[in-house]
């Protein structure tokens, strides 16, 4: 969960945190997915995302502490806003998992990979948090 930078920098160890973007209007009407099938498309996203990139050396500091992993779910509007980030996110090199829910290849849950939140925050400041 924390990494440590070459202790010449004298830098503080990074929090490593795990954000999931998971979409919000799939608990509404006309959609009414209960939430247990919510909360399933974000740990089948953490899942892929985490095993995806298990080699990494973030992800690696991240599972080595598994009672202090940090994750946070934050909510997209809908399913073309999480294809919007999905595809910045792809552009500025950020490892993530878009979740698609089969059969249906419905788009429902991103998850990055941990990463130190300073690297990525810009990216979700305008996702608020899930509720």
């Amino acid at each position: 969960r924390v990494v440590r930078k070459m202790a010449a920098s004298g830098a503080e160890p990074q929090v490593l945190v795990q954000y999931l973007v998971l979409r919000k209007d799939l608990s509404q009407a006309p959609f009414s997915w209960p939430a247990g099938a919510l909360v399933a498309q974000a740990c089948h996203a953490a899942t892929a995302a985490l095993h995806t990139h298990r080699d990494h050396p973030h992800t690696t500091a991240y599972l080595q502490e598994l009672g202090r992993m940090r994750k946070v779910v934050l909510e997209a509007p809908n399913e073309t806003t999480l294809k919007e980030l999905a595809e910045t996110l792809q552009q500025k090199n950020i490892d993530h998992m878009l979740w698609l829910e089969q059969p249906e290849n419905i788009a429902t849950c991103i998850a990055l990979r941990p990463y130190p939140k300073e690297e990525v925050g810009q990216y979700l400041k305008k996702f608020r948090l899930f509720k």
